[in-house]
């Protein structure tokens, strides 16, 4: 984990629509992105070295709306991790929003960075979560393989699965302390889950070695901290 003590010091008391604050997290979202970017652009481009035998995915493919959504599901969660930073003065809950904060970042400029290396455009040219409602590699249409049996099939254009809702977003916002580590949490378990739901989509849906190593990831990195926010969550019951 990357040390929590060179961070801006939070204060709890601010009014939750102060100006110069959003300002601060829109700068640091930004420069993380950017350099997100950047450096996944070149991995990737490297990485396509020794994957060479993967197809370009196309523009409606499981590969590229993977892609295009996750990254507006991994910037709320950025989103949300800046504002529990600067509303809390507990010390693990600041570090957990800042590590999602620069884990899900990178990941965002990944992802941007495939697009860019596929020659595919950043916006998709259908709603969001169309691929999800396609069938599997095994044929298994909308949801029905075994990593969601469980869950609702998914229609094409609604909210992704586990995105906050504006209002969830502005009580967290207008909340303080204990209060607002509670909702933190709840909120971001369900972020968590939604983003493994979407990666076990594109693993059912997928061969691309690239596409999925980053899902593996998500899946395996997201459920560790479900595991760690549970607790937490249960502690200030």
């Amino acid at each position: 984990m990357t040390s929590d003590s060179a961070q801006p010091t939070a204060h709890k008391g601010d009014a939750p629509s102060s100006r110069p604050r959003r300002a601060l997290i829109r700068a640091i979202t930004a420069s993380v992105l950017v350099t997100a970017l950047v450096v996944g652009a070149v991995a990737f481009s490297i990485g396509r070295l020794s994957t060479i035998a993967d197809a370009v995915p196309d523009a409606t493919s499981a590969e590229a709306g993977f892609a295009r959504d996750m990254q507006v599901h991994h910037d709320q969660g950025v989103e949300l991790a800046m504002i529990i930073r600067d509303r809390t003065d507990d010390a693990p809950v600041r570090l957990l929003g800042y590590d999602i904060a620069t884990t899900q970042a990178r990941q965002s400029g990944q992802m941007a960075g495939w697009l860019t290396v596929w020659g595919l455009p950043q916006f998709a040219p259908e709603p969001s979560m169309t691929w999800m409602t396609r069938p599997t590699l095994a044929g298994e249409a909308h949801g029905a393989s075994h990593t969601a049996a469980s869950a609702a099939a998914h229609v094409a254009g609604e909210p992704m699965p586990g995105l906050a809702t504006a209002e969830q977003i502005a009580a967290l916002t207008a909340a303080s302390g204990v209060e607002a580590e509670r909702q933190f949490l709840v909120i971001m378990i369900a972020h968590h889950r939604g983003a493994i739901e979407m990666a076990q989509a594109v693993l059912d849906r997928s061969t691309n070695t690239t596409v999925l190593a980053l899902a593996r990831s998500v899946v395996a990195s997201q459920q560790s901290e479900i595991d760690l926010m549970t607790g937490m969550l249960a502690a200030r019951s």
